[in-house]
C-alpha cells in the first residue's frame, strides 16, 4: 500500500511563491517516477510536472515552464514543487502521484497512486 500526503498549499497573491511537498510511504520511493497534476474548478485534471527516479530529468507543462521547479529528496521520500511568479490561473487542487512504470509521464492515467490533494489559491 502506498500513501502520498501533500502539504504546503494555501492562499497567495499573484506574483508570489509557494512550495508544495509530497511525502511518500509504503514502497521503495526512490525507484519510481513522480508527477504533479492539478485540477481547477470545472476543468479537467492537467499535467504540471514530472521527475524521474534519479531526479536528474524533469518535465513541465508549457504553462508552468520557467516558473515551477520539481525536485525530489529520495532520502526523505519526498518530492517538491516550487512555484514562483504565481498567477490566478494557477489556482487549483494540486495532486502528486507515482508512476510505477515510468511511462508516458504526462498522462495521468499512467499513474498508479495519488495523494489527497492540496489547494492552491492565487488572488489577483
Amino acid at each position: 500500500q502506498v500513501q502520498l500526503v501533500e502539504s504546503g498549499g494555501g492562499l497567495v497573491q499573484a506574483g508570489g511563491s509557494l512550495r508544495l511537498s509530497c511525502a511518500a510511504s509504503g514502497r521503495t520511493f526512490s525507484s519510481y517516477a513522480m508527477g504533479w497534476f492539478r485540477q481547477a474548478p470545472g476543468k479537467e485534471r492537467e499535467f504540471v510536472a514530472a521527475i524521474r527516479w534519479s531526479g536528474t530529468t524533469t518535465y513541465y507543462a508549457d504553462s508552468v515552464k520557467g516558473r515551477f521547479t520539481m525536485s525530489r529528496d529520495n532520502a526523505k521520500n519526498t518530492v517538491y514543487l516550487q512555484m514562483n511568479s504565481l498567477k490566478p490561473e494557477d489556482t487549483a487542487i494540486y495532486y502528486c502521484a507515482i508512476n510505477l512504470k515510468a511511462t508516458y509521464l504526462r498522462l495521468g492515467t499512467e499513474y498508479n497512486y495519488w495523494g489527497q490533494g492540496a489547494q492552491v489559491t492565487v488572488s489577483s
